[in-house]
């Protein structure tokens, strides 16, 4: 295995480099043979410099990294440094692109395989303790053997690069800048929200995991408790969550002072934006929030691979002011930026809760009983595959509201709107449920519904409940995952209940029946954010 690894490495390696090398001398051909030559020792004297390395990480564990430094740069001056840890399975040449761009406007640019991974030593920790040392290990090493400057230091990353650029933050005060693309600041609330296990999300991220690393000993154990829906160890995986997610270090954060930019998709699958959201509004030094449709890091995949890019172009602007003092007016935007999944194009607010202007409320009146165990028809649709399809052709998951069985599915409808509704934020459904058992799931979706009675998913939330008394009513508060979608005019919301969904594990012992109910002490309903026209 560890000779299969080293090929692989080589064989990237000497992919990668060859195509850093030889892009610069593409372009326009030379009037002449004989420029040829004189054409492409100019184009290699600018190209940035790329180094594959070794770097000791904490305990002595060695991290597979690449450097890129500014072309010519000979040690007379000190450049800003960017610290990249990889994402989740992904291997240490997947920011290259990147840091090639990063590099020709001048950064030193560090990138590293996260611990645990492809070649590096050590076990997959999931942004545990030594992962965390890592990342200061990373820059003692970049300050030590590049032309880096210690008093401008920033962190990036996608993904799992991104959780640990945050957590980094609140445990090494060196960091000036971060830029966080599809993380999370609360893992409990990423794959356990509603106390509901995001089961296709942990199933992709154990399966990776175990292909392209080696997850340790206490990650097998909690996953396999996880999975296996084990109460009896809940408070511990909540713990371990905890200690792994940035929201639990937000006073560290905000202490140090760091100027932070997250950005995340509406539909991400592993990390939905609610608990981005919730981060961003309790920072309190420099920050920016980003909501693009698509789901996890494809608002940003393309830069990746050198292309155009809105997000990239954003983090390039975000680092540029608050690590080399460019004033590129960014500290005086708006920084709150999101784009409309329905429209395509961007709105700006100066803060989270400025999203929604107005609250309208879907009263839901009456008794409605469903029967547990059976999937309705509605469901949340698959990872990736469904928030792709709604970012690039606008086809989130669909489902025939007249046609849902209302034996396993309870449905509420609005009036019919006469002008256009636009949903912007997180909608919050109240209700009184009554179960026949201790234990239960339901699933909560929001539909957009045409004239023909299709319904187009805006947003969806899964909540579980364990020890209740059965027979004896309780109060549910659930917020459904934000969103920004346009409602059109002549179409109407529907929210609808059912108790199974293929996105997550569901606890309907057999033969389980929901009651959801509403009092004039105690009424139930949908809030839905809107935004003012």
């Amino acid at each position: 295995m560890g000779q299969h690894r080293n090929a692989l490495r080589t064989t990237a390696i000497g992919t990668v480099s060859a195509a850093l090398l030889a892009g610069p001398a593409v372009g326009a051909a030379p009037a002449t043979p004989v420029a040829q030559p004189q054409a492409r020792a100019q184009a290699q004297s600018t190209a940035a410099d790329v180094r594959f390395v070794d770097i000791e990480g904490d305990g002595g564990t060695v991290l597979k990294a690449n450097v890129v430094t500014p072309a010519g740069a000979d040690g007379s001056r000190r450049y800003p440094v960017i610290v990249l840890p990889t994402s989740w399975a992904m291997p240490q040449t997947e920011y290259l692109a990147q840091a090639k761009e990063l590099a020709d406007s001048g950064y030193v640019v560090v990138s590293y395989n996260s611990r645990g991974f492809w070649q590096s030593g050590g076990y997959i920790e999931v942004a545990g303790p030594p992962d965390i040392a890592d990342a200061s290990k990373v820059i003692d090493w970049a300050l030590a053997n590049t032309p880096a400057d210690p008093a401008r230091v920033g962190m990036a990353g996608v993904s799992y690069g991104a959780g640990i650029g945050l957590l980094a933050a609140a445990h090494d005060k060196r960091i000036k800048a971060v830029v966080a693309l599809s993380g999370w600041a609360d893992l409990i609330n990423s794959i356990y929200s509603g106390r509901t296990q995001h089961l296709q999300a942990a199933l992709m991220l154990t399966g990776a995991g175990y292909v392209t690393g080696r997850p340790s000993p206490e990650l097998q154990r909690i996953m396999s408790d996880f999975l296996t829906s084990n109460l009896a160890r809940e408070e511990e995986m909540l713990e371990w969550g905890k200690r792994r997610s940035p929201a639990a270090y937000l006073d560290k954060i905000n202490a140090n002072g760091a100027a932070i930019m997250l950005g995340n998709a509406w539909g991400d699958s592993l990390f939905p934006p609610n608990q981005y959201a919730d981060f961003y509004e309790k920072l309190t030094g420099p920050k920016r929030l980003e909501f693009r449709p698509g789901d996890h890091a494809t608002a940003e995949g393309t830069g990746l691979l050198g292309l155009p890019n809105d997000t990239w172009t954003s983090a390039h602007r975000w680092l540029d002011h608050y690590l080399k003092g460019t004033d590129n007016g960014v500290d005086r935007e708006q920084p709150v930026r999101i784009k409309s999944r329905s429209t395509g194009e961007y709105e700006s607010y100066p803060d989270w809760k400025s999203l929604a202007a107005t609250e309208r409320k879907i009263e839901l009146g009456g008794t409605k009983k469903i029967h547990a165990n059976i999937d309705s028809g509605a469901n949340g649709g698959v990872i990736f595959l469904s928030s792709i399809l709604d970012q690039f052709a606008k086809l989130p998951p669909m489902a025939s509201i007249p046609l849902l069985p209302r034996s396993f599915a309870a449905v509420w409808q609005s009036e019919r709107y006469s002008s256009k509704q636009m949903v912007r934020g997180t909608a919050r459904l109240h209700t009184t449920v009554t179960s026949t058992k201790e234990s239960g799931t339901l699933v909560a979706y929001l539909y957009d519904v045409g004239p023909l009675g299709l319904g187009k998913l805006v947003s969806n939330a899964p909540y579980t409940f364990h020890g209740t008394t059965p027979g004896k009513p309780f109060a549910v508060d659930l917020e459904l995952f934000s969103t920004a979608y346009d409602v059109p005019a002549g179409h109407r919301l529907a929210l609808v209940v059912d108790t199974v969904d293929p996105l997550y594990i569901e606890h309907n012992p057999s033969g389980a029946q929901l009651t959801f109910s509403s009092s004039a002490a105690d009424p139930s309903s949908l809030t839905v954010p809107l935004r003012e026209k």
